[in-house]
């Protein structure tokens, strides 16, 4: 019966000229009822945590109910089989962005999983991993340089990859890495040098706007700030 309301209640929300606007911006219209972010999350938190809920829900297929399971699945059922296959599912950037940073990045295979999707050969896939990596070094205050360090590799190996959205993925990863401490801003400026080397138009726009912000003075008084 909750399941049946939802769909309702997001049919009822939808706004086809907010579609047409989703649309200009990348966004997949099929399936789609331009509900906004503010009223998802409202929902969310009416509905609370319901993992057997946001598998229903996402099985419907509807783009919003998608970014409201991400809302409402709990991070500790979550599992790797279920990571997987849904990132297949992914058909807007979207979707991609909002699942990995309401959701996966809370679960234990999240750094495991970055890494692994970084080779995924479709776009929304492989943006999945570099997309994880960015929630990860924006959101987990605990984790060491190490962990991260791990990353750099696969960003600079996938920095000639010239899709929209993987690029801009690859770009956000190194620069939120960046921006964690002086240590890994330092070789993310690093990585960025040498990915700017590389004989790829991709590659030279991520590693360039990398380094603007990564060594603007903004994000090294930050920096200096931090480490006090």
């Amino acid at each position: 019966m909750q399941y049946e309301n939802i769909l309702k209640k997001l049919k009822a929300l939808s706004n086809p000229k907010t579609v047409e606007g989703m649309a200009r911006f990348g966004i997949n219209p099929e399936n789609t009822y331009g509900v906004s972010i503010l009223n998802l999350r409202k929902m969310a938190k009416e509905i609370g945590k319901d993992h057997s809920l946001a598998l229903n829900l996402w099985d419907s297929g509807i783009h919003e109910a998608r970014i409201l399971v991400s809302m409402i699945d709990d991070s500790n059922q979550v599992t790797k089989k279920q990571m997987d296959a849904w990132i297949k599912d992914f058909d807007s950037w979207d979707v991609c962005d909002q699942c990995c940073m309401n959701l996966f990045d809370k679960t234990p295979m999240a750094w495991e999983r970055a890494l692994e999707w970084t080779r995924c050969e479709k776009e929304f896939e492989k943006r999945a991993g570099f997309v994880l990596m960015a929630c990860l070094a924006w959101y987990d205050k605990e984790a060491t340089d190490k962990k991260f360090l791990v990353f750099l590799p696969a960003i600079k190996r996938e920095a000639d990859d010239d899709r929209n959205y993987v690029k801009k993925a690859v770009n956000w990863a190194l620069r939120n890495i960046g921006k964690r401490n002086h240590s890994l801003s330092r070789k993310a400026i690093e990585t960025a040098k040498e990915i700017q080397k590389m004989d790829s138009k991709s590659a030279k726009w991520i590693a360039s706007d990398a380094i603007r912000e990564l060594t603007s003075e903004a994000v090294q008084e930050r920096l200096q700030k931090r480490s006090k």
